[in-house]
């Protein structure tokens, strides 16, 4: 089934939290990247263009929200050569932040996840049935359905799904078909 066009795109603005504080977010972030990329405080921040007293404010309230240094700095005396480095706490903060920001960019990007937001179903692509059998693998599982009329349907789901569902044998479930695959529902 062809799905809606998407007359807008989804945005989102990511942050993490330590004890319900939001200590990262797009901001803090670019700025712990660059210290990361530049090993320098000043360097960072001229490279965001942001005053370096502002680079400093915000590198002292992730540390004062998580209670652990983010930022090892050192001078580098007359001859200059001092920098800065991340710790492996402010390595870590930095880590969880990309991760995070990597799903959701991954999640907003996903044509067949808006495709089957936009999914109509009709009773032309549901089966009744019932589960007669369950083969778990290390990420995913085989469904076996008996539908009404005598043949079986075998939906490949996610183990995740199928404790979500909380699927046992003998569940009444729905088959959805869609064009690649076969998905199970349950009242």
């Amino acid at each position: 089934m062809r799905a809606s066009r998407r007359k807008y795109e989804s945005k989102y603005k990511p942050w993490i939290e330590h004890q319900g504080k939001a200590i990262v977010g797009e901001g803090r972030a670019n700025l712990l990247r660059e210290i990361r990329e530049t090993s320098s405080i000043r360097g960072a921040a001229e490279k965001l263009s942001i005053p370096y007293r502002t680079a400093w404010e915000h590198i002292k309230k992730i540390e004062e929200a998580i209670g652990a240094p983010v930022v090892k700095t050192h001078r580098g005396g007359i001859k200059g050569g001092g920098g800065a480095v991340l710790t492996e706490e402010g390595a870590q903060v930095l880590r969880e932040y990309e991760r995070y920001e990597r799903y959701l960019g991954s999640l907003s990007e996903d044509k067949e996840y808006w495709e089957a937001l936009y999914m109509k179903i009709s009773a032309r692509n549901r089966i009744g049935g019932v589960v007669k059998g369950i083969e778990k693998g290390e990420v995913a599982a085989s469904v076996i359905i008996e539908v009404a009329t005598p043949t079986e349907i075998t939906a490949l789901i996610t183990k995740a799904a199928v404790e979500e569902l909380d699927l046992k044998v003998g569940d009444e479930v729905e088959a959805v078909i869609k064009a690649t695959e076969v998905m199970v529902s349950k009242e």
